[in-house]
């Protein structure tokens, strides 16, 4: 390998440690400004000079080789030093885009307000969120954060939990005065339920909640949470919800509170190739900063 003429390949080094962390030519080329075929030429010309292979494609992506990761922490150097050199101000080395995925629910409730606060302390900083309800991705997904519902299990990755929460029972004063209350969990038969299109649902722990539940007739059942809320608001069924969004809702009570409630824990997993990463570092804090009140938010105040 030439150290040197690596070294001296700074559009090159940058390119690639784009792509790494997002797992796209497409992406690293819209994240730089520049076109495909250029984010292609620079990859080949640095594999040229390493003489090594430092991108493999997967079914999800681009996945770094072993050579790769020797080159990646070099350009990872390289950029923390020319963030030094631009500015001696912590807040203007956070800057570049930040690609999370989260659920709908932690979306909402707790990623965005957090975001929004951190953004406005960091001016360069964009961020773009991507909502679904899955499993960890076992590959390089093209997220520098995921959060996931359960402990997940990914290669080369670091993860720690983030929020717990419970799975509880609403409906509305309405739904329950037209429909009756129930009063035992096998009185909920007679009543229908709005979550998750069970076909679709590949969370293990919100799989499980369901399966404590006796057979109920489908509400309204989506993919979307926002879904859930909005359908046991219409009194189109009891809803099995996060409690830190139904608690604090004035429309909503709570149904057997205190024979059924499952627990769940959302998690955050950061890749490898994001974890030294300034930006990523400081959204990962913001979240787990605004996670901690969420307790407080979702009972009220403390009653002393």
């Amino acid at each position: 390998m030439d150290w040197e003429e690596l070294h001296n390949n700074l559009p090159g080094l940058m390119t690639f440690l784009t792509v790494a962390r997002l797992g796209r030519f497409t992406a690293a080329a819209d994240s730089l400004g520049i076109n495909h075929a250029t984010v292609s030429r620079r990859i080949t010309a640095l594999e040229k000079i390493t003489g090594h292979r430092l991108l493999l494609r997967s079914q999800t992506g681009w996945e770094i080789t072993a050579e790769g990761r020797e080159v990646f922490e070099i350009a990872e150097e390289i950029e923390q030093s020319l963030a030094k050199l631009i500015s001696d101000d912590t807040a203007a080395a956070v800057s570049g885009t930040v690609r999370i995925g989260a659920p709908e629910a932690f979306t909402g409730h707790i990623a965005v307000p957090a975001l929004a606060r951190i953004q406005q302390e960091h001016p360069s900083l964009d961020i773009e969120l991507f909502t679904s309800t899955q499993r960890a991705r076992q590959n390089r997904s093209g997220l520098d954060l995921e959060i996931v519902v359960g402990k997940p299990e990914v290669p080369r990755a670091w993860e720690h939990p983030l929020l717990d929460y419970r799975l509880k029972l609403y409906a509305t004063e309405d739904y329950l005065a037209r429909h009756g209350t129930p009063v035992t969990v096998q009185e909920l038969q007679e009543h229908r339920l709005n979550y998750y299109v069970e076909a679709l649902l590949l969370v293990q722990d919100l799989d499980a909640a369901l399966a404590k539940l006796p057979q109920m007739r489908s509400g309204i059942s989506s993919t979307n949470v926002y879904a859930h809320l909005t359908a046991t608001l219409q009194g189109a069924g009891i809803g099995l919800l996060p409690d830190f969004m139904a608690d604090p809702h004035p429309g909503l009570v709570a149904v057997l509170d205190e024979q059924f409630a499952h627990p769940a824990t959302f998690w955050v997993v950061v890749r490898q190739e994001s974890q030294r990463n300034p930006a990523v570092a400081t959204v990962y804090q913001a979240l787990k900063d605004h996670a901690t009140k969420v307790p407080a938010q979702r009972h009220g105040p403390a009653v002393m």
